[in-house]
């Protein structure tokens, strides 16, 4: 037999193995991503049913306890606009740069409280709900987006509510760009669910930040631009407002309600940077209370 005969059988004997065995290596390989990507997708879909079941009974317990129920909701953001549109009328004034009043105080007001309120509401997500910690797929997390979910489910109905009405008793609707009113109203509810975060985090070490928070935050009704925007405010003040970033939540919110306005002063990348670091700083201590929540 040749020798080049001979060498090319015993390759292919050597070969066959190799591939078979790379074939069989490579289909394992495949497997084991599919099955990490269906583990992956059904932690997920797992993880989605929690955040609704709990944002449910959120609902139940905030909206429930009373017989105005869900309304209140409504009631409340609607008698801050009524209120300041009475002042404003008395004292003879307008809205800046010539805007419909009840549609500039909406969105102040509105997008104010979609940041104050789920960052109130989140900061409590243990302190209120502690008891379903002790089921094996419900987390801290999982409670503060629930809170955070319903806080800016609850803003967007009270929103398009106040502005859809005003719209049918003038009989007159002009939206600019409402996705970018969508926008800044989802940059204030991050914003407030990143600070919640931290604030909720903090309360597991000391209970006295929540006493805290209040007088923290009360002072953010009269600098967020309910009442004034940021382009009618002179250079020097307008500086240091603009450290506020719920402002330019409210600016964004402006900006894409109002054809005839343009908030040159409003920056979404700052609200990101805000959001970036709070959640950063949120989930760290998260990470380090939890196994003080579970032994509480």
């Amino acid at each position: 037999m040749p020798r080049s005969s001979w060498w090319q059988r015993a390759s292919a004997c050597l070969r066959q193995p190799l591939r078979l065995g790379l074939c069989a290596r490579l289909d394992h390989d495949k497997r084991r991503r599919e099955c990490s990507v269906n583990e992956l997708l059904r932690g997920a879909v797992v993880q989605a049913r929690v955040v609704y079941a709990v944002a449910i009974r959120e609902t139940r317990t905030r909206f429930g306890g009373h017989q105005l129920g869900y309304a209140w909701a409504l009631l409340e953001p609607t008698f801050w606009v009524l209120t300041f549109w009475g002042f404003l009328v008395i004292a003879g004034r307008g809205a800046p740069m010539g805007l419909e009043i009840v549609p500039f105080l909406v969105t102040g007001i509105v997008t104010y409280e979609l940041a104050v309120k789920t960052a109130d509401r989140v900061s409590l997500s243990i302190d209120g709900n502690k008891a379903l910690l002790f089921y094996p797929h419900v987390h801290t997390l999982d409670l503060v987006f629930a809170r955070g979910a319903l806080e800016f489910v609850t803003a967007v109905t009270v929103f398009a509510v106040l502005v859809g009405g005003h719209a049918l008793l003038i009989q007159s609707l002009a939206v600019d760009d409402i996705l970018r009113a969508l926008y800044g109203l989802v940059l204030a509810g991050l914003f407030g669910m990143s600070l919640g975060t931290v604030m909720c985090s903090l309360a597991v070490y000391n209970k006295l930040t929540h006493r805290i928070k209040g007088p923290i935050m009360r002072p953010l009704f009269w600098i967020s631009g309910l009442f004034f925007s940021a382009n009618a405010l002179p250079s020097h003040v307008r500086r240091y407002m603009l450290w506020n970033p719920i402002l330019h939540c409210v600016e964004i919110v402006r900006d894409g309600w109002f054809p005839e306005y343009h908030a040159r002063y409003a920056d979404s990348n700052y609200v990101l940077a805000w959001i970036i670091g709070l959640s950063f700083i949120g989930l760290t201590l998260e990470r380090r209370v939890r196994p003080r929540v579970q032994l509480t």
